[in-house]
């Protein structure tokens, strides 16, 4: 199967061409940096001198793909011109194949050349010397220094670079990658946290708002028709007003103006008796002391508000009662209903609300359970949160 070289980089071309062509015009003009009686030349003849020059022209176009190969065949064309009238475009055509076996070989190679031809312009300068004793025998090491050492020492340099540079850029498309992540991970979050928001906010009201018109509906009872518009218009007037209050949360982000506080636990009281007013049988215990964070309470005040929401929704007939405890470094939350009692839901449901609330408590770096749960007075329905507090913080 034959071997099908890559196509020669089009300045490489250029450099082959340009150099075949200088060498052949010198050539024709007769000038060559050796005299034919010169004790080096075995072949005397002026065209002996072409073939180390085509061998080495040819090779650059190969500089790029084969950097090994044709710094291996233009050395043995550098040898060969050597025992010729020679070519001084030869010389330079082989320095440009030193320079690009270290630019373009492989990392091993652009180490180990340098030292090999370090190595042997110290070599070409004292061997010389130490056999003839005179000085001008270190010019030996001198040429071969600059017909190897030099370029060798020029195409590691730069090398180098490019490598430094490649890694720069590397490392900014890197920051860049990970400055993108960051964002994402960002509007992620902050998507997640509206959502939370939004849910805790207006499902409370809706549901209860749908559980009065279900029943105003199917009730033909004028008085009993008037109280389910009464909480449905409270229900519908508070749910505005939350809403009212999460859009201006967005719209005064980042602006001077201050937005509306989040809740506290000092407005359960308010929720419990919003809960009273739907129809349920809410029993509050608040032992939650002073000086809990602020994120603590929006969590608390936000899972005791859902729960309350899903005991309005899915809850039998029966007492609901919540309870919030401090000790130990925590919160304990516990929210209980009856379980059981109706055939579907009062209201429909997404099953976001305990998604959100499991959201909540981890963040904080606590933990939330719910689910059924066997009770003295029959089967209930359990959320129970732990919400870690540091203590003295109220940050």
């Amino acid at each position: 199967m034959a071997v099908r070289l890559p196509r020669p980089h089009r300045f490489d071309v250029y450099v082959a061409l340009g150099g075949l062509l200088g060498g052949l015009l010198l050539w024709a003009v007769g000038l060559f940096p050796r005299l034919p009686d010169d004790s080096l030349v075995l072949w005397s003849s002026d065209w002996a001198a072409l073939v180390p020059l085509a061998a080495t022209a040819g090779c650059e176009l190969l500089r790029r793909s084969r950097p090994r190969t044709v710094l291996l065949i233009g050395t043995v064309a550098l040898v060969a011109d050597t025992f010729t009238r020679g070519s001084v475009v030869t010389v330079l055509l082989y320095t440009d194949l030193m320079y690009a076996a270290v630019l373009y070989g492989t990392p091993a190679a652009a180490r180990r050349i340098p030292w090999v031809t370090g190595l042997l312009t110290v070599a070409g300068a004292v061997v010389p010397f130490a056999v003839w004793r005179v000085p001008e025998a270190l010019l030996i090491g001198v040429g071969v220094g600059i017909v190897s050492f030099g370029p060798a020492s020029t195409g590691l340099i730069v090398r180098n670079h490019r490598d430094a540079a490649e890694a720069a850029r590397l490392r900014a498309e890197q920051t860049a990658l990970l400055a993108e992540m960051d964002r994402v991970q960002a509007v992620t979050a902050e998507r997640a946290r509206m959502a939370r928001e939004l849910h805790d906010m207006v499902a409370n009201h809706l549901s209860a708002i749908a559980i009065h018109s279900t029943a105003a509906l199917s009730l033909d009872d004028p008085a009993t028709s008037r109280q389910a518009l009464g909480v449905i218009r409270e229900n519908s007037v508070a749910g505005l007003a939350e809403m009212r209050r999460l859009i201006g949360l967005l719209r005064d982000a980042g602006a001077e103006t201050v937005p509306s506080a989040a809740p506290t636990l000092d407005g359960l009281g308010a929720l419990v008796g919003t809960a009273r007013a739907n129809g349920l049988d809410v029993t509050l215990t608040d032992a939650h002391g002073d000086g809990l964070p602020a994120p603590v309470e929006l969590a608390a005040y936000r899972i005791v508000q859902e729960s309350l929401t899903n005991a309005l929704k899915h809850a039998g007939p029966g007492p609901v009662r919540v309870l919030l405890e401090r000790r130990d470094g925590r919160l304990d939350i516990a929210v209980t209903s009856p379980y059981g009692g109706h055939d579907g839901p009062r209201a429909p449901g997404s099953g976001a609300g305990l998604v959100g609330m499991r959201e909540r408590a981890t963040l904080l770096g606590g933990g939330l359970d719910a689910g059924p749960e066997s009770a003295e007075d029959g089967k209930i329905w359990a959320v129970r949160a732990t919400l870690p507090v540091t203590e003295g913080d109220t940050a």
